[in-house]
């Protein structure tokens, strides 16, 4: 049942009895004044479908205090105290003196509400509808895209307790299985909570441990394999069955005939790194940058820092890069907009889906390696790629390949003629020639790298427009919140909207937001 505004607070007034020591120009003054605007009661109307039950706390105050928690980067515990004690966060809900405010468990009922109803963003797209209507982005058709790194929630777990915590997962969600697992897995007690008792400076050990581990995974997959499962259990069995191969292989000494396992000396792409939370990723931002956890994929407006798009995906994956996500956080923008890039949404498909919606592209394109340090680079051979021909630097030919499976191309030189060129110190060190091997957009990437590096006017541009988004990446994940406090992507990338509602709605207070004539306005017009 939906809450209703009693219209008397409990104690005085904070807004009316203290309005002097609420900072003014501030998001807490701002909500004091507005928040029934912003927040209509008949907004949450179809979350609270049933006219029975006891009353809620009214949603208005609830989308406050949820909005004001995720610029803060508070927990509910201490948004609960704030309200208890903070005059700006009484006075922003609407609260009195001697407001006590509410549980904070309602906080988490109210996200779990939200996040079930036929509109889970609708707190994002109020504040975009102020956005809209303040009129801030009009003639503004420039849209920055950068991602910024989140770390999980949860520790990253090593090989040996991922393999225990989703055995005992199964055991705790699959009907039959602690039965099974009593007679087929020996290799530890999956009833005490610690790790298993032995000498883990012992090398032969941690081996054996290993290989009991993954047999007991195997045998009690086998044992779960002809069940008819319910969600939660078929997802038990699933961790289970990635954990239990992803970072194992057979040993080398019997060539896996005997059954016999051993942590594997590769790396798995997209390797689960904690059962805890199975869509958390090892990410590589850069070459020498790590860390475990998601990506928060941004568009920005350049010039007001304001977030028009936003997304969260898992650290990992094709389906999840820069490039993928592109189209998507400009999808909503029906304009044909200047699109702003780093090298990370350079990719072939990335360029054709933009140009296609009609997007001018300022995206930088990435270097090319030379095979020889200082030496040519694909660019300095003369490539027909419809006639699929290539020509070197010192004018020998060769001709492409059919393309494989990804649309590869490889074009081998001649290795007698390489080796008597007099200019191969600068082109190849290999015995047999040089190879060199083009993708299936490498015109489109040739224009490229010609226009990033011979025109004046994108060079400026993109000098001018690149960093501001960088300013707006400090600002996600400012005041602690590059760590997140939710397990999965769906939890994940509901706050990261609610974090960039609230960023935009201090960007527009900041810049003047008021109500006026029944609009939003912006008192100073934006720079």
């Amino acid at each position: 049942m939906q809450g209703q505004w009693a219209g008397e607070p409990v104690g005085p007034d904070v807004w009316t009895t203290c309005k002097e020591l609420i900072p003014p120009g501030s998001v807490f003054a701002f909500l004091a004044e507005h928040r029934e605007t912003l927040f209509p009661a008949a907004m949450f109307t179809d979350m609270y479908p049933s006219p029975n039950g006891r009353p809620s706390m009214p949603p208005q105050i609830l989308a406050t205090a949820l909005l004001l928690q995720t610029l803060h980067g508070l927990s509910d515990i201490e948004t609960i105290q704030e309200l208890r004690c903070d005059l700006r966060w009484k006075a922003a809900c609407g609260l009195g003196l001697h407001d006590t405010a509410f549980d904070a468990s309602l906080l988490t009922y109210f996200r779990r509400r939200l996040a079930r109803s036929r509109k889970p963003d609708r707190i994002f797209e109020a504040v975009r509808a102020v956005v809209a209507e303040t009129g801030v982005l009009h003639g503004r058709h420039r849209r920055a895209l950068d991602s910024a790194v989140l770390d999980d929630a949860v520790a990253t777990q090593d090989t040996v307790t991922q393999i225990i915590a989703a055995i005992r997962r199964v055991i705790r969600e699959v009907p039959g299985a602690a039965h099974a697992a009593a007679s087929c897995c020996t290799a530890c007690d999956y009833t005490d909570p610690g790790k298993p008792r032995i000498a883990w400076s012992d090398a032969q050990a941690r081996a054996a441990l290993v290989d009991a581990l993954v047999t007991d995974a195997i045998r009690l997959l086998a044992e779960t394999s002809d069940q008819v499962l319910d969600e939660s259990a078929a997802t038990a069995v699933g961790i289970l069955a990635l954990v239990a191969g992803q970072d194992v292989e057979p040993a080398d000494d019997c060539d896996g005939r005997d059954g016999r396992w051993r942590i594997a000396q590769r790396t798995v792409p997209e390797r689960l790194v904690s059962t805890v939370d199975p869509e958390a990723r090892h990410i590589h931002k850069t070459t020498t940058r790590t860390a475990d956890g998601f990506k928060a994929h941004l568009a920005v407006e350049p010039q007001t820092g304001l977030l028009t798009a936003v997304a969260l995906r898992p650290g990992a994956g094709a389906a999840h890069h820069e490039a993928a996500v592109a189209p998507e956080l400009l999808a909503g923008d029906d304009r044909r907009l200047q699109v702003v890039a780093d090298a990370a949404y350079s990719s072939g498909p990335c360029r054709r889906a933009l140009a296609a919606a009609g997007h001018r592209l300022l995206i930088k394109p990435p270097p090319l390696r030379p095979a020889v340090p200082g030496g040519f680079t694909l660019d300095d051979f003369t490539i027909d790629a419809a006639a699929g021909t290539a020509l070197s630097p010192a004018g020998q030919s060769a001709s492409f390949t059919a393309a494989t499976a990804t649309g590869t191309r490889r074009a081998a030189f001649d290795a007698a003629a390489c080796a008597a060129c007099p200019l191969r110190q600068r082109c190849t060190t290999a015995r047999r020639g040089r190879v060199i091997q083009i993708r299936p957009d490498h015109d489109l990437q040739v224009a490229a790298r010609r226009q990033a590096a011979t025109d004046p006017a994108w060079q400026d541009d993109y000098r001018r427009w690149r960093p501001p988004v960088e300013r707006a990446v400090a600002w996600v994940v400012a005041g602690g919140n590059r760590r997140l406090r939710y397990i999965g992507t769906i939890k994940n990338d509901a706050w990261l909207r609610l974090r960039a509602a609230a960023l935009n709605l201090r960007t527009l207070v900041r810049r003047g937001l008021t109500r006026s004539g029944g609009v939003w306005v912006l008192a100073a017009e934006p720079a």
